[in-house]
């Protein structure tokens, strides 16, 4: 990836919702994954690659084909637990973060990766040939079109995913490593559907379409000019709000750990996914997340009703309901019942409504 072929992050234009996803990850990577869903040319792709450019160097494991997180034997593989556990420390070196990405085609092996017998047996320690996953661990693994990869590849990143370990087997010989990345995906509701199980096992997620405004797609069409012509000086040009996004994304996850969630808002974020019938409860604790997050992100510690709102947006605009049977919950819906939810209970404890004052967000 050659930086000066990426438009800033901050210059990408009516991609508002996106950015915010994204931001959310970076300050909580335990968030989950996210799936972008959206025709061709909508900058999905562009967009994962810029948000790499402002995330931190981050401390690995030196000569560590999986990144491991130097400091800390539960995160490690089990080389590295291996060498720390007999030398009571690991040399470091510093990384920049960057999207791996699944070529279309990948093999299992090119995924997972695999144990190479032969070497191993030679050699007398283990050879481990890393996969797209070890290589992930700690960075963003970005699969486009995830609604066309094969189910089996499919079910083995997203189960890598959820538990952030990954265990190689290979006649009786195996290797445990972690496996904890940002993962994004991406799709094409032309080019096919994503099953409903998979369509779950994605935390969050955006629908993009083509901007239809005209002063907008001028913008593009001007920035992309712009930038064609002279990268350097474009990117001197936004460098400031690039900073600026930086700085808002370190002050986020120093607060992130101190931000509140007052119980009411919770039960009620509960209370509209059993309301539309969302499967599982998954997308419960997603929202409220996703609410700290965004309210880190606002440099706040408290967590407020239209964060809660717009994290069940994230949250559950993909996912199933009622067992499969319903299609996923409409934004309309969605705010029908949510702020129809928030309104009952401030009508039945006045001494609530009195003590914070309502902010609603709509749209």
């Amino acid at each position: 990836m050659e930086k000066m072929k990426i438009l800033p992050f901050a210059a990408f234009v009516g991609l508002d919702e996106l950015k915010e996803a994204l931001l959310c990850l970076a300050v909580n990577p335990n968030i989950g994954g996210l799936l972008i869903i959206g025709p061709k040319g909508t900058g999905k792709s562009s967009i994962v690659r810029a948000f790499a450019e402002l995330l931190p160097e981050i401390e690995v494991s030196k000569d560590c084909p999986f990144n491991c997180n130097p400091y800390d034997p539960d995160e490690m593989c089990d080389l590295c637990k291996k060498k720390y556990h007999n030398a009571g420390e690991l040399k470091i070196e510093k990384k920049k973060m960057r999207v791996v990405e699944l070529p279309v085609g990948a093999t299992e092996d090119m995924v997972l990766g695999t144990i190479n017998i032969e070497r191993t047996l030679k050699e007398g320690r283990i050879a481990f040939e890393v996969g797209l996953l070890g290589k992930a661990n700690r960075q963003i693994l970005y699969i486009d079109e995830v609604n066309l990869l094969p189910d089996h590849i499919a079910d083995s990143i997203l189960d890598a995913a959820a538990s952030g370990w990954h265990v190689v087997e290979r006649e009786g010989v195996s290797l445990r490593h972690p496996a904890k990345f940002i993962l994004i995906g991406t799709m094409n509701p032309e080019e096919g559907e994503l099953r409903p199980q998979l369509l779950d096992r994605f935390a969050i997620s955006v629908k993009l379409s083509t901007l239809r405004d005209p002063k907008l797609r001028a913008l593009i069409v001007k920035r992309n000019l712009e930038f064609e012509e002279n990268p350097e000086e474009f990117r001197k040009k936004w460098s400031m709000k690039q900073i600026e996004i930086v700085e808002k994304l370190r002050k986020a996850k120093e607060i992130i750990k101190k931000v509140q969630v007052n119980d009411y808002l919770i039960e009620s974020a509960s209370k509209v996914c059993a309301k539309l019938e969302v499967d599982g409860y998954r997308p419960d604790i997603v929202a409220i997340k996703m609410a700290k997050a965004l309210a880190a992100l606002d440099g706040r510690t408290e967590v407020t009703e239209e964060d809660v709102y717009k994290g069940l947006k994230y949250a559950l605009v993909h996912r199933t309901r009622a067992e499969g049977l319903k299609p996923p919950v409409s934004p309309e819906e969605l705010e029908n019942v949510f702020f129809g939810e928030i309104k009952r209970k401030f009508t039945k404890t006045p001494s609530v409504r009195k003590k914070k004052k309502m902010r609603f967000f709509r749209g």
